[in-house]
C-alpha cells in the first residue's frame, strides 16, 4: 500500500483547516480565511458552531409587557406580528458577552431602566449556549459571528413586516457582545447606533475592520473602555468608535480591587470588576442624563492635570445612554476622559476647579495660590456659600491659624467661576463659612 509523504499530508491538513467556509441557510456564509484566521491576532482557524448549537434567543420587553419577556424569532412571522413589538418605538438590542445570559441579570436590569424613561422595544439577545467559558473563548469569539447574523436577520424581518427603519435600531453589546453588535451592523445598512461596552480585546485588538466593531458599523458608534490594563486587561485599548470614553483612564475603576488581590474573595468579580463596570456605568447613566460629564482630551494625564478643563465651546458629552445627542454626523472621532464615583448610586461625578489663596500663620505659605480639581458625586452648583476647614498634620501646639480670603470655584460644563469671600482666620478643625461675593464669567 502506498503512503502519503509528510509534505502531502501537511498540505491536506492545511486545506482542511484553512480557506474554507460554512454556510447556514438564511444566515449566509462564514469564511475562515484571513482576516478571520491566519493572522498574528487570529492564528487559529475555527468555524462557528451551527445556529442550532448556539440557539440564539430574543427576549422582548416593551411598555406592554415590562416585567415578563416574550420570546420572538425571525423565523416565526406570526409570532412577530402577534408580539408586543411596536414600529412606533425605538428598538434596543442588548447583547451579553462570554459565559453570560440575557435574563435575570444586568441585561434585563438595563431593559427595565430603559423602559422607566421611554417607550422602547428592548430585546435581550441570549446566546448562552454558544458563549462558552474561558477555556472556550476562541470558539465563543467565532460563534459571535453567527449571533450577529441572527440579529441582522431579525432586523430584516422587522423591516419587512413593520416597514421598520433601521435608523431606529440601537445595539448595545458588552465584551464579545460589542463585536457581535458590529457584525450585525455590518450586515444591516443604516443602523442608528451601536454602543460597545468594554469590547473584548483578545482576538480583536489591531484586527481588520471586518473582524471587530468599527465606526462604519452604525451612524453613531460610542465605546466605553474600562479594562485596558496592559497584558491583564480584558477590554480593547485603542479607540474604535466615533466617541471613545475612558472613565478613570480606562484602567483602574474606582471601587474595584486590584486584579491580583483575589485570594479569599470572589475571583470572577475581582478579576472582571473593571470589565463589568462598563455595563454598570451605562445602566446608571440611563436615569442620570447630566452625570458622567466627559472631557475631550488626548490622554488621562492631561485630563488629571486640568489641561482639558473646562469644556470647550461646543460642550462636553455625557458618557453612556445620552451621549448620542452631543454627536454631529461627520465630526472627527474623539476620545473623552472623566472620573467616576466608587459605587452605585454615586457612579456619576461632576468636576470642579477650586482655587484659593491662604492667609494666616500656618506652615502653609500665606499668600500662596493653591489649585485643586475635585470630582463630586453630586451636582453642587449653583452654590450660595462654601465652608473653609483645615486640619493640621501635627498637633497644633502653637495655635496657628489659617484663612482663605477668597475661594474660586469653576464648573466644568459651562466654565462659570463663582467667588466666595470671608474675613479673618480660624484654628484647625474650626469651620469658616464663606458667602458668595460675585460671579466671574
Amino acid at each position: 500500500m502506498k503512503t502519503l509523504t509528510p509534505i502531502i499530508l501537511y498540505y491536506m491538513i492545511l486545506g482542511a483547516t484553512r480557506g474554507k467556509e460554512v454556510c447556514y441557510g438564511d444566515l449566509d456564509c462564514f469564511p475562515d480565511d484571513p482576516p478571520w484566521s491566519g493572522t498574528p491576532q487570529r492564528w487559529k482557524s475555527l468555524q462557528p458552531w451551527t445556529p442550532e448549537e448556539i440557539n440564539t434567543k430574543f427576549f422582548l420587553l416593551t411598555p406592554l409587557n415590562p416585567e415578563h419577556h416574550q420570546t420572538i424569532s425571525a423565523r416565526d412571522i406570526a409570532g412577530l406580528r402577534n408580539s408586543s413589538f411596536s414600529a412606533s418605538w425605538k428598538t434596543i438590542f442588548i447583547v451579553h458577552g462570554m459565559d453570560d445570559r440575557a435574563e435575570n441579570n444586568w441585561v434585563s436590569d438595563m431593559c427595565h431602566e430603559l423602559l422607566a424613561i421611554e417607550d422602547v422595544n428592548c430585546i435581550g439577545v441570549d446566546w448562552r449556549r454558544g458563549s462558552g467559558n474561558l477555556l472556550q473563548y476562541y470558539q465563543a469569539a467565532n460563534n459571535g459571528r453567527v449571533v450577529g447574523a441572527e440579529i441582522a436577520l431579525l432586523i430584516q424581518k422587522l423591516q419587512i413586516i413593520f416597514n421598520y427603519n433601521s435608523s431606529n435600531i440601537h445595539i448595545i453589546g458588552h465584551s464579545l457582545g460589542a463585536h457581535i453588535a458590529g457584525e450585525a451592523g455590518k450586515r444591516t445598512p443604516g443602523v442608528g447606533r451601536i454602543t460597545g461596552l468594554d469590547p473584548a480585546r483578545l482576538l480583536f485588538e489591531d484586527t481588520a475592520e471586518e473582524v471587530r466593531l468599527d465606526p462604519s458599523d452604525a451612524n453613531f458608534v460610542d465605546v466605553i473602555h474600562t479594562d485596558t490594563m496592559a497584558i491583564i486587561g480584558l477590554g480593547i485599548i485603542k479607540p474604535i468608535g466615533h466617541y471613545d470614553f475612558y472613565p478613570n483612564g480606562g484602567q483602574h475603576m474606582a471601587g474595584c480591587p486590584h486584579k491580583l488581590a483575589f485570594l479569599g474573595k470572589d475571583i470572577l468579580e475581582t478579576i472582571a470588576c473593571n470589565h463589568f463596570r462598563a455595563f454598570r456605568y451605562y445602566t446608571h447613566s440611563i436615569r442620570s442624563p447630566e452625570g458622567f460629564r466627559s472631557y475631550p482630551c488626548n490622554s488621562y494625564k492631561n485630563f488629571i492635570s486640568g489641561s482639558c478643563f473646562p469644556c470647550p465651546p461646543q460642550g462636553c458629552p455625557t458618557m453612556g445612554h445620552h451621549s448620542e445627542k452631543y454627536y454631529n454626523p461627520g465630526e472627527q472621532k474623539r476620545k473623552f476622559y472623566l472620573n467616576t464615583g466608587w459605587s452605585p448610586p454615586h457612579f456619576s461625578s461632576w468636576r470642579y476647579k477650586i482655587s484659593l489663596s491662604l492667609a494666616g500663620t500656618s506652615m502653609l505659605t500665606p499668600g500662596e495660590n493653591y489649585t485643586e480639581f475635585s470630582d463630586s458625586s453630586v451636582m453642587v452648583h449653583p452654590l450660595d456659600h462654601v465652608t473653609f476647614h483645615w486640619i493640621a498634620s501635627l498637633f497644633n501646639f502653637l495655635r496657628k491659624q489659617l484663612g482663605a480670603p477668597r475661594i474660586y470655584i469653576q464648573t466644568g460644563e459651562e466654565g462659570t467661576i463663582s467667588s466666595f469671600c470671608a474675613n479673618g482666620t480660624v484654628l484647625d478643625n474650626v469651620s469658616q463659612v464663606m458667602d458668595l461675593c460675585g460671579d466671574l464669567s
